[in-house]
């Protein structure tokens, strides 16, 4: 395979209207509106369902957006993400984008054997959950649920702002110091929750990532599962040499 196209040259003809419409994107820009199924049909001289199965890929890919009633657009470049330990706020405003955030849940509720593990604590031990929605200039882009260490953290109900970045109440109003994390990431599908929550089709591909946090001592002290729209992300990190 080179560039897509199969060494015995034989295409399939949605793949080669994709590779046309990837043109056309480039030429319309941002936000512009793609033309209407009829008149791409016209234009490359194919069946609908070839252009629809064409448009599909690339909304999956994030290259086109549908607005329901609108239409389809070109969609702009995707959000990255440092893989680093930095907040998702700190992560968005280096690329001069607003973050935001929405709550949906704060409470303090007993930790399940799984996550107990991972904290290393006892089963039944009381951890601070906070789920929330996660915003881009407003535009809802993921879901990420944190868990923390309760008897670690006994007044962060009371100081913590959930509009405001999780790290940077921990960090400055707490004095808690990371030393270092382990962050693992897949991709899966949304839950129907989560896909109503995000505001996404449910067979969207999703980013997601599980990190574990830990301090100066090496004792874990935060678990988050942070769920990101696949069309709207990417992750970046630098290497070296080993």
């Amino acid at each position: 395979m080179r560039d897509g196209i199969p060494e015995h040259g034989r295409i399939p003809r949605y793949y080669a209207v994709k590779v046309e419409l990837l043109e056309l994107i480039a030429e319309l820009g941002e936000n512009a509106v793609l033309p209407t199924e009829r008149e791409l049909c016209e234009r490359f001289d194919v069946s609908r369902a070839t252009v629809r199965q064409a448009v599909s890929e690339l909304v999956l890919e994030g290259r086109l957006r549908r607005r329901q009633g609108s239409g389809t657009f070109v969609a702009g470049p995707k959000l990255v993400q440092p893989l680093a330990l930095v907040s998702y706020t700190e992560g968005l405003r280096q690329q001069g984008i607003e973050p935001g955030r929405t709550l949906i849940t704060l409470e303090r509720r007993p930790a399940d054997r799984g996550l107990a593990t991972e904290l290393k604590i006892e089963p039944g031990e009381e951890v601070v959950h906070i789920e929330r929605v996660l915003l881009a200039d407003l535009e809802r882009v993921g879901l990420e649920s944190t868990y923390l260490t309760a008897a670690q953290f006994p007044t962060l109900l009371d100081v913590f702002d959930p509009k405001e970045s999780l790290y940077a109440c921990l960090r400055e109003r707490l004095g808690v110091k990371f030393a270092g994390a382990e962050e693992r990431m897949e991709t899966v599908l949304a839950t129907p929750r989560e896909a109503l929550l995000i505001g996404t089709n449910p067979a969207l591909p999703m980013l997601l990532m599980h990190r574990v946090s830990w301090g100066p001592d090496g004792t874990p002290f935060e678990r988050v599962r942070s769920l990101y729209r696949g069309d709207r992300f990417s992750f970046m990190t630098r290497l070296g040499p080993l």
